[in-house]
């Protein structure tokens, strides 16, 4: 097998964060496509139809024009982010422009990385071709199942499994400097399985893994909804208790439509920090709602919030914790705020959303 047996994330030599926060400049900015996706996946919120009317949000893809202003606010910050992000919510090639918002931010010289995750609908050499072209440097590739019956229990989709592993082969062999990464749910497949599907895609990506289910989406019971008891993380550790979330110090994320979410696990829109059809992503970043959640998570506060107190993101699928710096890092905030005058302070006449969420 080619492939290094490694997941997606890169869990060792990461930035230790209690260094450098607060940032100026965000580490990752999430930006969505597209909000809507053609699998209707038992183990994802956005393959239930009925939770997304009961939100109410936008289901479709981002407007070009949102996704330049996005990549060119960047420019206000003090250095170039590290990675930008082309997903959140939805399948990514649902956007026909996917390989036009990948290339123009790959020409701006606000972004040093740029990556990817797909079901693998569109993975032909028609829609995926362009994409490599405009220089994308890692491509997720999520396999759900190693059967079209799989494919169809879990996803509600028709899938052609023999060309999806053949367009995997044609990525792989015209994917140029772009990583390739192909990665499985180890709930979908028998113990027999794993082996073959280490087999079918180890000699046609750079990294495989076969990772597990988790409840990362504080307002989804990913159990309920599958049958599948966890206890594991998602990459295989020991599930563990956290009470900061280190996402909202070096990323946050913008939705299809243009809201902007502090957390890319805001499924349901209640972590609503801004909008950048009408604000900049330097201010968003620095605003009154987005310090008044750091100010709640630095405080020991996150179980008080009805969103983030719920968060399996914390307990499954953390690469970081700075809980044992919590008390330090407060300080810094506090004096980052009263230092800049560009960086907005928690309170005022405008409460913070996340604290009348939680009460």
């Amino acid at each position: 097998m080619k492939a290094r047996l490694e997941p997606r994330i890169n869990l060792v030599g990461r930035t230790a964060l209690e260094t450098v926060i607060p940032l100026s400049t965000p580490f990752v900015v999430f930006a969505d496509p597209a909000s809507a996706c053609n699998f209707k996946c038992s183990f994802c919120p956005t393959g239930h139809r009925d939770m997304i009317a009961e939100t109410g949000r936008f289901q479709g893809a981002m407007k070009y024009e949102v996704f330049q202003k996005i990549v060119d606010d960047l420019a206000a910050f003090d250095k170039p982010i590290k990675v930008l992000r082309m997903y959140k919510d939805g399948e990514p090639f649902l956007n026909k422009r996917l390989a036009d918002m990948i290339a123009y931010a790959r020409k701006s010289k606000h972004i040093e990385y740029i990556d990817t995750t797909t079901n693998g609908t569109f993975l032909n050499p028609e829609r995926m071709g362009p994409v490599l072209e405009a220089g994308i440097d890692k491509i997720n590739i999520s396999v759900d199942g190693m059967t079209e019956e799989t494919y169809q229990r879990f996803t509600g989709f028709k899938f052609d499994f023999k060309t999806f592993v053949e367009n995997v082969k044609w990525t792989y062999a015209n994917k140029g400097n772009t990583e390739i990464v192909v990665k499985i749910p180890g709930e979908l497949i028998t113990e027999a399985q794993r082996q073959e599907f280490l087999d079918t895609f180890g000699d046609y990506c750079d990294r495989i893994f076969i990772e597990n289910f988790a409840p990362c989406w504080p307002e989804f019971d990913i159990e309920k909804h599958t049958g599948v008891k966890i206890s594991k993380g998602i990459y295989q550790q020991e599930v563990g208790n956290t009470d900061t979330c280190p996402y909202i110090f070096y990323g946050y994320s913008v939705n299809a439509d243009g809201l902007v979410s502090s957390c890319f696990l805001d499924w349901g829109r209640k972590l609503i920090i801004g909008d950048v059809r009408t604000q900049s992503m330097k201010e968003i970043w620095t605003s009154e709602r987005m310090n008044a959640l750091r100010l709640q998570h630095l405080e020991g506060r996150r179980r008080q919030n009805g969103v983030c107190g719920n968060c399996g993101q914390l307990s499954h699928c953390l690469p970081d914790n700075i809980d044992a710096h919590r008390v330090a890092l407060l300080d810094k905030f506090r004096k980052q705020v009263a230092l800049n005058p560009n960086v907005a302070a928690p309170g005022g006449d405008n409460p913070a959303f996340t604290v009348e969420a939680a009460e």
